[in-house]
């Protein structure tokens, strides 16, 4: 029977409502290799990448955050004026004040709530889901609005044949408020700064400002490097993520990793031994690697996809630049 973690009961939190927001213009891998010197073949066998989405100069940040919000809060049933708080991730947001949460929790129309952003890459959004959990079972806040919305075709060199297929734009969000019972697992995450320098940008942007020939920052990854590494320390992760809810892998309704590559997701998987009835996000297909909003724009299909329960668990992962890396086990939330 779904809906229980092995957690002690008290004051706790869950996931009320997901939304997401996937910009208008669709890019097919013919597309992208009208850009690099590579075939649609190639792409999707190396990737099992078919689309990404690209958004256009209106679907800013700001845009994108306040969509997959009221989604998020149209799907729980909740007004944006009980939201006490809205944190957003983001690794591409080159104004760094006024925060992008002030000017998201404003056009929501959550006027009075506080808000902070936070950068922690591809695992920001479980950073975040974690962050609004622990608020909401403290009793910090009732309802707070977890966040990440990303650009990544803003830092990405789009004509770098090693890079420019991968990469997509996108929001996604989810509501937290209180529950009786337990709803989101304690968080599991770590570092290893050993692998800083294998997804970074090229240069800063002050350096850029003082001598120009350096060239814009763009994004630049060492692929098989961050490969090794993912395989290598994620999976451990994951099983602690399952341990710290006390449940076993055989327990999940579904999961969802960071869409990094379906390569990635698939051997993720594969080495976690998950039951054939567990389903497994394979929403970067459609939508490629969009850093920390690719977790919650998954979350938000699968739960919409119908294909899972409502209050079953899900085991969420977040990993990438650092190295670094997030995750928890959470309830879905009931279905709309």
């Amino acid at each position: 029977m779904y809906g229980q973690l092995g957690i002690p009961a008290g004051r706790h939190s869950r996931v009320l409502g997901v939304g997401s927001y996937r910009p208008r213009r669709e890019v097919g891998n013919r597309e992208v290799c009208t850009w690099i010197d590579s075939t649609e073949e190639w792409i999707e066998s190396r990737t099992g990448i078919r689309n990404r989405r690209i958004a256009a100069a209106d679907e800013t940040l700001l845009a994108m955050a306040v969509a997959a919000g009221r989604q998020a809060l149209a799907y729980a049933g909740v007004g944006p004026e009980a939201v006490d708080c809205v944190v957003v991730s983001t690794m591409t947001n080159f104004v760094h004040t006024p925060p992008l949460s002030i000017a998201v929790a404003h056009a929501l129309g959550a006027v009075s709530a506080g808000g902070f952003d936070l950068s922690a890459g591809c695992s920001g959004f479980c950073h975040a889901l974690a962050l609004a959990g622990d608020t909401v079972s403290s009793g910090g806040s009732r309802h707070v609005l977890a966040i990440a919305v990303e650009r990544m075709t803003d830092v990405v060199d789009m004509s770098e044949r090693r890079l420019a297929f991968l990469f997509g734009d996108g929001a996604g969000a989810a509501l937290i408020g209180p529950s009786e019972q337990p709803g989101i697992a304690p968080v599991v995450r770590g570092s290893d700064g050993t692998g800083h320098d294998s997804l970074r940008m090229s240069t800063s942007w002050d350096q850029y400002a003082a001598d120009p020939s350096v060239g814009r920052p763009v994004l630049e990854m060492d692929g098989r490097r961050v490969f090794r590494w993912t395989v290598e320390n994620v999976v451990p992760a994951a099983r602690l993520a399952l341990e710290r809810a006390g449940i076993k892998a055989a327990d999940l309704v579904a999961f969802i990793p960071h869409q990094a590559n379906l390569r990635i997701v698939e051997v993720l998987a594969d080495r976690l031994e998950l039951p054939d009835h567990v389903v497994v996000s394979r929403d970067g297909a459609e939508s490629g690697n969009a850093s920390s909003a690719s977790v919650p724009m998954a979350l938000d299909r699968v739960v919409r996809s119908g294909a899972v329960p409502g209050g079953g668990p899900a085991l969420v992962m977040g990993f990438g630049s650092g190295f670094s890396y997030a995750g928890q086990t959470v309830l879905l939330p009931a279905s709309p």
